[in-house]
C-alpha cells in the first residue's frame, strides 16, 4: 500500500476447505484447480496505471536484487485490470465499487470467464451486466459483482511473473460477500458455469471463494493443505 496511486488493497485466503469448493476441474487459470493459497486485490487510481506500473517494475527489480522478494511460491493467476463494469444488489444502497476493499466483507468470489472470442465478449460483458448478474445478486449475501478485463504485463515484468493470457477474450469477476462463502456456497455460487454455458457465449474457467486475512497474525497458515 505504499505504491504510489494505489489507494486501496485486501489480501485474501482460501483454506483448504474452500480451495476444495472450487471449479471447474480443468481450469485455465489453475493446474490444478486447488493450486493457490492467497489473492492480493488493489485499486489503482484511474488515469495513472502507467505511472504505477513504472514504479512498481523498477521497485521489484531492486527488492529482487537486495534479496527482499520470496521466491518460494508460484504465481497462479497475476493481473492487471481495467474496470468494466459494476452490478450492485441493492442500486444506489450501500457501499460503491470503490469502497469495496475498504469496507469490511467476509468474502470473496473470483470468477473467470472467457469468451469464444474477442468480438464475442461485448456480448458476454452485457449479458452479465444487464440479465445475469442482477438475478443472481438478488436475495444473495453479494452486495456487488465488479468486472475486469486484463491488460498485458510490461516485457520488463519479473520473469517468475508470466504474461497475461486471454487479453481479448477473457472477463474476471469479483463477487464482494457479507457472509462467508461457506454458508452460502451451494445455495448461490454453484452453476454458475452451467448458466454462462447455456447462454452460449463463453465457459467458466474459474470460480474460486475467499475469506480475508487478519493482517499481522498467522491466522489460517495452519489450514492451507
Amino acid at each position: 500500500m505504499a505504491m504510489p496511486w494505489m489507494y486501496a488493497g485486501r489480501r485474501w485466503v482460501a483454506t483448504r476447505d474452500l480451495q476444495l469448493l472450487r471449479y471447474p476441474e480443468k481450469s485455465a487459470i489453475a493446474q490444478p484447480v486447488t493450486a493457490g493459497c492467497y489473492i492480493s486485490t488493489y485499486w489503482i487510481t484511474d488515469g495513472r496505471y502507467d505511472d504505477h506500473m513504472r514504479w512498481t517494475v523498477g521497485i521489484n527489480k531492486r527488492l529482487n536484487r537486495d534479496g527482499r522478494v520470496y521466491q518460494d511460491r508460484t504465481h497462479v493467476f497475476t493481473a492487471f485490470q481495467d474496470h468494466e463494469a459494476t452490478v450492485y444488489r441493492d442500486g444506489a444502497a450501500g457501499p460503491r465499487d470503490y469502497h469495496a476493499l475498504d469496507h469490511p466483507y467476509a468474502g470473496l468470489v473470483v470468477e473467470v470467464v472467457d469468451a469464444e472470442s474477442a468480438g464475442q465478449r461485448a456480448e458476454l460483458l452485457e449479458w452479465l451486466r444487464s440479465r445475469h448478474l442482477p438475478k443472481r445478486l438478488a436475495g444473495s449475501p453479494a452486495a456487488m459483482v465488479t468486472v475486469f478485463r486484463p491488460t498485458p504485463l510490461p516485457g520488463d515484468r519479473m520473469s517468475y511473473v508470466k504474461q497475461v493470457e486471454g487479453v481479448d477474450t477473457r472477463l474476471t469477476l469479483l463477487w464482494f460477500l457479507q457472509a462467508d462463502p461457506r454458508e452460502c456456497w451451494e445455495e448461490y455460487f454453484t452453476g454458475l458455469d452451467t448458466a454462462v454455458g447455456e447462454a452460449g457465449l463463453g465457459r467458466v474457467e474459474l470460480v474460486a471463494p475467499f475469506v480475508p486475512t487478519v493482517p499481522g497474525t498467522d491466522m489460517y497458515v495452519d489450514r492451507l493443505r
